[in-house]
């Protein structure tokens, strides 16, 4: 197998194990309730922590790996993540040391998403990026998958700290496989987009960065609340419930390879997000409705739901990266993060208030607009063209 695709798995698994806590632990919110005694509104605030973590570290993260490189903050962070989630398994009866050692998983986590993106611009060609990060971001339905899959059944028979063991594992694994696996890309002077030079002197990149970050609400208002949901109106076990939700990760997964695969066809990264965020606006408006009136199908609309709310980042990811340059992409991918799990972090607390002293179907209610607005504020028309002639960079490791 050849380097860059070593690096592209290496990459791909560091993501599957930090997305499996900072988004993942939604599946162990009847745990947490259970031993900590909280409401759901407690519980939602929790498992946000992790997220703050990532908002106050993620452009530094970028900062660290456009100067020291990729495998360097990509083993730290991870390391630094799972020795907090450890260290959580000792404070599971204390929600204020809980929430500490989140935050400090989110934050060293929070390198996953400003380095092994940046990877992917150094050892991919342009018209095989949309794929190869389409690859590397099915880490996160796949690690959201994996969560929902492992942690009911582990809180279950081990409580909260089982599940925490198992998570801080597949990030010292994935520490361990980036130090022996993973070689940054040869640095070149050429092919800068702007001549090495800063890239926000145009609009541009933040009208990608506020589309995206829109297109995380209704993302994490049904990832956040899929399983209560589901045992909460629809009557389903926690086990059952989170097999559904596994299977529906996957499906995530393969949609990201395809819209990945679609845009390095069509030669545009934007054009697909902007169908894709209108596409999601009309299934949140499905869901809403079903959520409202009691309709049983509303489940199945709920699954569809979590797939295509998740399609859409890797093509943003992907925009973002080619219109930066690889000058500038850890910094770059570092403001895009953090703009995103800004949101993140306020959707599950502001959903779950909601929730609290209404019903799922107004927290679903007001995501709607969310992929509307961002479907205008994406600049479709600025978008330089991926480019099938683009040359290469050359994709030799630094020694």
């Amino acid at each position: 197998m050849s380097r860059r695709w070593s690096v592209l798995i290496v990459g791909l698994f560091a993501m599957v194990a930090g997305c499996a806590y900072q988004y993942g632990l939604p599946y162990l919110i009847p745990a947490l309730r259970a031993d900590g005694g909280i409401s759901l509104s407690q519980a939602a605030t929790l498992i946000s922590c992790p997220v703050a973590g990532l908002l106050v570290s993620l452009a530094l993260w970028g900062v660290a790996a456009d100067r020291w490189g990729e495998r360097i903050v990509l083993a730290t962070g991870l390391t630094v993540a799972g020795g907090a989630l450890l260290a959580a398994t000792a404070a599971v009866h204390h929600l204020v040391a809980l929430g500490a050692c989140f935050f400090v998983a989110g934050a060293g986590g929070a390198s996953i998403h400003a380095a092994s993106g940046r990877l992917i611009l150094g050892w991919f060609a342009a018209h095989e990026r949309g794929l190869a990060m389409g690859v590397r971001q099915t880490g996160q339905p796949l690690g959201v998958g994996l969560a929902a899959l492992a942690l009911p059944p582990l809180a279950a028979g081990a409580g909260l700290a089982g599940g925490l063991v198992f998570l801080a594992g597949c990030c010292l694994a994935a520490a361990l496989l980036v130090a022996v696996v993973v070689r940054d890309p040869a640095r070149t002077g050429g092919h800068e987009p702007h001549g090495g030079r800063s890239p926000y002197g145009t609009p541009v990149l933040w009208r990608i960065h506020a589309a995206s970050a829109l297109l995380v609400v209704p993302q994490f208002a049904v990832s956040a609340f899929a399983l209560v949901y589901l045992v909460d109106t629809q009557g389903w076990d926690a086990a059952t419930a989170g097999r559904l939700l596994a299977a529906a990760q996957v499906g995530g997964a393969a949609a990201r390879l395809a819209v990945g695969h679609w845009s390095d066809r069509a030669g545009s990264r934007l054009r697909p997000m902007r169908l894709l965020a209108l596409g999601i606006g009309v299934v949140m408006l499905a869901l809403t409705a079903g959520a409202l009136t009691g309709w049983g199908g509303a489940s199945a609309v709920l699954v569809v739901a979590a797939v295509i709310t998740v399609t859409t980042n890797g093509l943003a990811y992907t925009a973002v990266a080619e219109y930066a340059g690889r000058a500038w992409a850890g910094r770059a991918l570092g403001i895009q993060n953090t703009g995103q799990n800004l949101l993140a972090a306020a959707t599950p607390p502001v959903l779950g208030s909601l929730v609290g002293g209404s019903d799922y179907g107004t927290a679903f209610a007001v995501a709607v607009a969310f992929p509307v607005v961002a479907a205008l504020l994406i600049p479709v028309r600025s978008e330089r063209a991926p480019g099938r002639s683009a040359t290469p960079e050359p994709t030799r490791a630094r020694s």
